[in-house]
Parts: structure tokens; sequence; C-alpha cells
């Protein structure tokens, strides 16, 4: 391992003791490394504008920051375990290349405000793909609600309850899709803020260009506070998590929909092949791993969120405590948003089986219907109930499921979709997203 940043002569280092301290740290510095990089660019021009370092030293402080993202990303730097973590790969690069130069790179900063930044970008690019997975979904599922208009059973308590259609659960999911996005967009913009310049949470004793680091490196807002830049570590985090936990919730409920639709039980999907597996012993097998996985991603979301809250026990000011949260969030991203990402493709191109749904479409399931029509007509609703709870075998005579769906006009219901509506506020969540991009 390479010289400790905070390594004071005279003390011996118990290598048992690093190993703890260091933990897991280096491996996962490699999702936030780039991102490292970028802060640290900004903030050598930050130390520029206040004459820390020459312009000079600036340009050729840049050039090997760039010179080192490109050797990272071709796989000629290796960050491991040479180093105790990310932050220090960066100054010792920098310091065997650029001698003194290098040195001040660590100017006015801390490894604190350092890695706050550097997660902080990270999130902010996660939430990015959050908002265009979730968007992708609710317009796949828009596309196929007009397209789609098949009857099929609707459910409550696993029971089949009355006549419903394809277009009602496309409908269904596209408006859950449509809420993930934009509560992504709305944690978004709560954690943009940049906290490079908190230091170690109390600032520190030189004018450093915080409005020019905030623009440079696309943050919305400036992060004020150097004690509430502490305070938000791991409080952002647990909002993005959040963000990400409800739209993995919705995929969770859809996968589980597909994992019992697609059964010879039910028999009302077809998934594409390239969604199956095969058995290892049995040759007649095609397995829904794909969607049986996209359910359990919600655990390992859930089991990050509870992580990070577990963390925040603490009192103000850092506390290291705040290492393990980088693990959490690295985990729960990873899945959740590799499952959401696979979603559009699934429900663009699996196939329903329109004559398997309409043989499940039972006698008994228009007897809501007789019971509406009644107290339409001036009969007490409760009367019409239990008339047509008396003869709910017989109800389906002379009716088909396309007048069922036909009839009901209620707002959201199979007759009056709204889908125009959807629509409307999901090119509502494409301006915004234009407005992001900008």
């Amino acid at each position: 391992m390479s010289d400790l940043l905070w390594q004071k002569k005279g003390v011996e280092i118990d290598p048992r003791i690093m190993r703890f301290l260091a933990g897991s740290d280096v491996v996962l510095d490699r999702e936030l490394f780039l991102h490292d990089i970028v802060a640290s660019r900004a903030h050598v021009e930050g130390l520029a504008r206040i004459g820390l370092v020459s312009d000079a030293e600036s340009a050729n402080l840049s050039r090997e920051l760039d010179a080192l993202a490109a050797d990272f990303k071709s796989g000629a730097f290796v960050l491991d375990e040479r180093f105790e973590d990310g932050h220090s790969a960066i100054e010792a690069r920098l310091t065997e290349r650029l001698g003194d130069a290098g040195r001040k790179v660590h100017t006015g900063r801390s490894r604190n405000d350092q890695v706050l930044v550097a997660s902080r970008l990270w999130l902010k690019a996660q939430l990015e793909a959050l908002i265009d997975a979730c968007r992708a979904s609710a317009r796949v599922c828009l596309d196929r609600a007009h397209a789609d208009a098949l009857p099929m059973p609707g459910y409550t308590h696993l029971q089949r309850a009355v006549v419903s259609s394809t277009a009602m659960w496309f409908a269904g999911f596209a408006e859950s899709f449509i809420d993930d996005t934009r509560r992504a967009q709305d944690t978004l913009a709560l954690i943009d803020a940049n906290p490079l310049g908190t230091a170690a949470g109390y600032g520190v004793n030189l004018p450093l260009d915080r409005d020019y680091t905030t623009q440079r490196l696309g943050f919305a807002r400036l992060q004020i506070s150097p004690i509430y830049a502490q305070l938000s570590r791991g409080k952002f985090e647990l909002a993005a998590l959040e963000a990400l936990a409800g739209a993995v919730l919705d995929l969770r409920r859809l996968a589980w929909d597909l994992s019992l639709f697609t059964t010879a039980e039910y028999g009302f999907v077809s998934l594409p092949a390239a969604y199956t597996t095969g058995s290892s012993i049995m040759p007649n097998k095609r397995n829904p791993d794909v969607v049986e996985l996209m359910r359990a991603s919600y655990a390992a979301v859930a089991a990050a969120r509870c992580e990070v809250e577990q963390l925040l026990s603490l009192p103000s000011g850092y506390q290291r405590d705040l290492q393990f949260s980088k693990g959490s969030i690295v985990h729960g991203f990873g899945i959740g948003l590799s499952a959401l990402e696979l979603l559009p493709g699934l429900l663009a191109s699996l196939k329903w089986n329109a004559d398997a749904m309409r043989g499940a479409i039972e006698s008994s399931m228009y007897a809501t219907d007789v019971a509406i029509e009644q107290a339409a007509a001036g009969v007490p609703f409760r009367d019409a109930y239990r008339a047509a709870a008396e003869t709910a075998a017989d109800a389906g005579q002379g009716r088909t499921p396309e007048a069922s769906l036909a009839a009901r006009v209620s707002p959201g219901g199979a007759a009056d979709l709204r889908l125009a509506e959807l629509e409307a506020r999901w090119t509502g969540l494409n301006k915004a997203a234009l407005g992001r991009d900008a």
C-alpha cells in the first residue's frame, strides 16, 4: 500500500488494522473513480482562480488527471490494494508525475468532501439512469395499451373477479412508471447540490471559489453549510435508494404477474426466448429466470436501504461509520437498475394468448356488471348485490367480454382509459428530461 495521506512519523501501522479500515473501499472506489477525477480537476481549477496553484501547474495537473482517467478506462491504470482508496491513488499519481504540484492538489480539501462530491456525482448519474429506465418502461406500456385491448380476467385475492383487458393492465403499469419517473426527478433535484469546498465539515481559511466549482461540475446549486454537507451524507443516499425502491417495487409486482401468467395453469403470456433459460436436467423446461430475478431484485434494494438507514444513528460531523454506505448503494443500484433496464425490451416483446385469457373468463365474473346495471336502474345497490350473488353462476348468459369492457365507463376504466392524459404526463417527463440534459 502506498504512503497513507494521514500517516504520522513514529506511528507504526498494524497491517491487520489497515485491512479492517480499508475494507473493500479501494474496490468500491472503482465505481466513483472517474467522478473523483472530474471533481479533482474542478478543485484544481478553483485553486488556480485564487492563486494557490499557478496557471502552468493547473494546466499540468489537469493534463495528468485526464491521462489518469484515460489510463483507468483502458485498464493501463488499475485501482487496487496498492492504494488505501481512490483519493490517495489520485494524489499518488499526480505526485509521481508532477512532484510538488501534485502535493498541492489536496489544498483546502478533505477526503470527506472529496468522497461527498464523487458519490454525489455518481448518485446523479444513477438517478438519471433510473429516470431513463422508468420513462422507457412507461413508454412501452403506453404503446401497448393503445395497441392491445384483449379481454383477460381481472383478479383480487388471486381469484377471478371481473373482466379486465390487456390495455388496462398496461395502462396501470404505465401510470406507475410515470410516477416513478417523477419521483426520481424530484430526488435528483433534491440531491443536486455541490458539497465540494466544505472540507472536513467546517470550511477552511481560504476564499475557495465554490460558486465556480458548482457551475463547473454541473450542480444546480451550492450546498452552503459545511455541517449540512456532512449531515446529508447517507440522507441523500437513502433518498436515492427510496426512489429506486419505488420503481423496483412496481417491477416486482409486474414480475409476479408475469410469473403467474406464464405458467401452464394460466397460459396467458409467452416470453421471448432471450428472457428464458433451460433446465440443466429437464430437457422440456424453459424457465422464466429473468422475470424471477427481476422479482427478487427488490430484496437487494431494500437491504441497501436498511443498511444505510441503520448507519445514520450518528451525531453531527463526519463519522467513519459512513464508509459502509458505499457498498450498500453500489450493490443496491447495481442490481435494481440492471433489472429495470431490461424491462422495456421484455414488455415490448411479450405475447398474449388471447384464447387462454378469454377461456379463463367465467360466467360469474359478470355478476358485478349485473349488480351495477340494476343499481343504475334504481334498485338499491345492496338489494341488487344480493340478487346478483344468488344468480352469479348464470350472470354471463348473453354477455361478452367486449360488451362488459365497453360498459366500464368510469374514468380509468376499460372504456375510458384516459390514455391521452397519461400521454400528456409522459410528455411532461420528457420535457423535464430535456431540461436536465440541456
